[in-house]
């Protein structure tokens, strides 16, 4: 043996079973530890897998129950009825487009699920219970933007956004003009809105969406004179809010290209009457 070489030692249990049954015993102990981290979850291992199904079972469950639903409604206006009989459920993570032809009742559906119309017969719920109870509670659960921009020409998008937002919450200046940022309106935050042109007066608007608020949106046309890339980017970020558990009504003639798993179109042309 020359100088400096290992010294090979065998084990009791080598020596009993030989080298080939105990090279085999360590090949399992290091598959074992290996498939241990590779069943890690959040620096869990695998016998914490049932906490983890345990826990997305909770979360379907939580997103399954209704955050606002519509039981027979009906709708009328100038002695005509638009609809009748209209059932609706919306749970986290649901986003509902209001499609139909001009007329049809659109905006009017949206206002009645905001409480701002009574309907003509039927109810809106909120957990559970008739809306006309609870208004307080949906004015700081609702975040409304309707088809007009909503927001003072005389103000800077930075005075409009801080007063719309302490109608919920007050935020903090740095996140008002993150969200100008966001966008696209960055060095446009202290000019007067009536500067602006009507696409950089909606973006004014939908900063809001970019704030701390409410979790239920509810959006009139709010695609209105965006470009395409503000198309995109409004498309991607409602998307993105429902998944993450958002609730989203819109109204809008667009195509949505992009749309979360909880999506669906209701077209108020099958509840005409």
């Amino acid at each position: 043996m020359r100088s400096g070489s290992p010294v090979l030692r065998w084990s009791p249990f080598q020596r009993e079973h030989g080298n080939r049954a105990y090279l085999c015993i360590i090949l399992r102990q290091r598959h074992r530890r290996a498939t241990v981290k590779l069943h890690q979850y959040n620096g869990r291992p695998e016998r914490d897998l049932n906490r983890r199904a345990h826990l997305l079972s909770e979360k379907k469950a939580y997103m399954s129950i209704p955050v606002l639903e519509a039981v027979a409604l009906a709708c009328e206006r100038d002695w005509r009825l638009l609809f009748e009989h209209l059932d609706l459920r919306l749970a986290a993570g649901d986003m509902v487009q209001i499609s139909g032809p001009n007329g049809s009742g659109k905006t009017s559906l949206l206002r009645l699920l905001s409480g701002l119309m009574q309907p003509t017969s039927g109810d809106v719920l909120l957990d559970g219970k008739p809306l006309s109870e609870q208004r307080s509670e949906l004015a700081h659960n609702l975040l409304w933007i309707g088809h007009a921009a909503g927001i003072k020409d005389l103000l800077t998008p930075v005075e409009n956004l801080s007063w719309l937002c302490a109608l919920h919450q007050s935020v903090a200046s740095a996140d008002i003009w993150q969200a100008l940022e966001a966008v696209g309106l960055r060095g446009f935050e202290d000019v007067p809105c009536h500067t602006l042109s009507a696409g950089q007066k909606r973006r004014v608007a939908l900063a809001r969406l970019y704030l701390p608020g409410p979790a239920l949106w509810m959006l009139d046309e709010p695609f209105t004179a965006l470009d395409k890339q503000g198309v995109a980017q409004l498309e991607a970020h409602l998307a993105e809010h429902c998944d993450n558990g958002g609730t989203v009504v819109l109204t809008t003639h667009h195509t949505l290209s992009r749309t979360p798993a909880g999506y669906r179109d209701l077209d108020l042309g099958q509840w005409a009457v």
